[in-house]
């Protein structure tokens, strides 16, 4: 833990120092903003990405993010390595103050990624790891203490019920034959609703066995959990292909994917 610390504090400063602002815009009034594309953005997810940019351009490496001006295709298909960046995600959560909201940073190497920091503001949490070191999780208060990092275990078997952890629990369509599926080959199932990917913190330590997305989400909504849950025995597979997901594509929008613990084996061939 002691190397992954040494090469990633920056990432750990960043979220912490992060974290005190936007935790004290969430303590009052804020202005909801709407993007563009329709979605919301607050002056907490500017200034978190003002903030964790300043200590992630140190390192010379560019990024990409959720708040960043993107480079073109052409541009960003040059990187070799590459920050991917959500300053705060989760915003209709935190608009909403039901504190469901976390930071993401993921550091991209050759499409895949190789390093993930998700922490969690309200509960002053961070999940961080590699599959070089493994995945630990710290408080707030011993980020800086490596020494003081849990390291978290390779996944346990498969619930009984399995519980699957989502954005909604209403079973329709592609969730729907998911859910069928899991219930034939494992029995029952329970089911969570939670936003961001504050769910992470749920798989990473077991008590969730799946999260299943069949909606849009971008690079930087999954990328640090990816990095986090391979290292420990999960995967985060593309449902068209059963491949795992890769980042830093011309369209940095994610296809449908389901992570689940790799011991569950799931086939993605009952979608087909």
């Amino acid at each position: 833990m002691t190397k992954l610390f040494e090469e990633y504090q920056l990432t750990i400063r960043a979220a912490l120092d992060a974290s005190k602002v936007i935790m004290e815009i969430y303590a009052g009034e804020f202005e909801r903003i709407e993007k563009a594309d329709g979605s919301p953005v607050t002056i907490a997810d500017l200034s978190s990405s003002k903030i964790i940019a300043s200590y992630l351009s140190q390192t010379n490496i560019p990024i990409t993010g959720e708040e960043i001006e993107k480079e073109s295709f052409a541009v960003r298909s040059t990187w070799k390595k590459v920050w991917c960046v959500d300053p705060l995600d989760g915003t209709k959560e935190f608009i909403k103050k039901n504190g469901e909201f976390v930071i993401n940073i993921a550091l991209i190497e050759d499409g895949k990624p190789v390093y993930g920091l998700i922490a969690s503001p309200v509960n002053k949490q961070i999940i961080l790891g590699n599959k070089e070191s493994g995945a630990f999780q710290t408080s707030y208060e011993d980020a800086l203490n490596p020494e003081k990092w849990r390291k978290l275990d390779q996944l346990p078997a498969v619930n009984s019920p399995v519980h699957i952890i989502a954005s909604r629990s209403h079973y329709s369509g592609d969730l729907l034959k998911l859910a069928q599926h899991i219930e034939k080959e494992y029995g029952e199932i329970e089911s969570t609703a939670m936003g961001s990917a504050l769910k992470f913190f749920e798989l990473v330590n077991g008590t969730a066995d799946v999260y299943p997305r069949f909606a849009p989400t971008m690079e930087w909504d999954i990328a640090a959990g990816q990095a986090i849950y391979e290292a420990i025995g999960g995967e985060v597979i593309q449902v068209e292909t059963g491949k795992p997901l890769i980042y830093n594509k011309k369209d940095l929008k994610n296809p449908y994917f389901v992570a689940s613990k790799a011991s569950m084996k799931l086939s993605m061939n009952f979608f087909q």
